[in-house]
């Protein structure tokens, strides 16, 4: 297991945990660092980096060094393809989207990442990606079924599966600027599926969370990780009171 994991892991033995979420293609350096801070500040616990388009070399460097002189906070990668990997950041959620019908999200992009990843030195995460939902961007690009938003069911077996498949996290992704996030019931399942089959997986949510409410109900569900991106592009001053709301609800 590698430090960042390890550390993320014992964290979440005392509190929840929440994950800011840059894109490098709508953020310039001087704005990831002030974000990367904001974040910090917040009680964010890490950085992710990525987006599903315009993501290019040195961009994607730059605002991964930004965020990491800003904040001593680990700095994440989010990649959607090959071009989201730099050796800059601190580790990389290194996934495979479950609910995609194109092969290439499932072992082809992993093929080509894994000899990159060992490269440059990353710190692998072993990741499922499930879009539910709206899906946005990432679940066109990434050619999904999205999981319907009234099937927590379906949503919850994809978790469980994930997890059996060794995934460290299971990711249900509602999608950026969702209308939406991902039904409380679909993570209340899913939590229950992994702890009755005894896997050690953190379950993460990320999409459509606009309010603390909507991160409260998360929280509760069993969430172990909440994630927000468009939040903090939109509304920085409001980051704190979702973060503490999603740890303390």
């Amino acid at each position: 297991m590698g430090r960042v994991l390890k550390a993320l892991l014992e964290k979440r033995k005392r509190t929840r945990l929440h994950f800011t979420l840059i894109d490098p293609d709508k953020t310039t350096p001087p704005e990831a660092a002030t974000i990367a801070k904001s974040a910090a500040d917040a009680g964010s616990d890490a950085i992710l980096v990525g987006g599903s388009l315009g993501v290019l070399e040195p961009r994607l460097s730059e605002v991964v060094r930004a965020s990491k002189e800003a904040s001593s906070l680990p700095v994440i990668l989010f990649p959607s393809n090959v071009n989201g990997l730099t050796a800059e950041a601190d580790a990389v959620l290194f996934m495979y989207l479950l609910n995609s019908i194109d092969p290439y999200y499932l072992s082809g992009a992993q093929l080509q990442g894994a000899p990159l990843v060992l490269r440059m030195g990353l710190e692998p995460i072993p990741t499922a990606y499930i879009i539910v939902g709206h899906g946005g961007a990432a679940g066109y690009v990434g050619a999904a079924r999205p999981v319907p938003y009234e099937r927590p069911d379906i949503a919850a077996a994809y978790a469980l599966a994930g997890a059996m498949m060794g995934a460290r996290i299971v990711y249900l992704e509602a999608g950026s600027g969702a209308p939406r996030p991902v039904p409380p019931e679909a993570v209340s399942l899913a939590r229950s599926l992994i702890d009755r089959a005894g896997l050690d997986t953190m379950v993460a949510v990320g999409g459509g969370v606009k309010n603390p409410e909507a991160a409260c109900a998360l929280g509760r569900a069993g969430a172990d990780i909440l994630v927000t991106g468009t939040l903090v592009e939109e509304d920085p001053s409001s980051l704190p009171e979702v973060v503490d709301t999603f740890k303390s609800c």
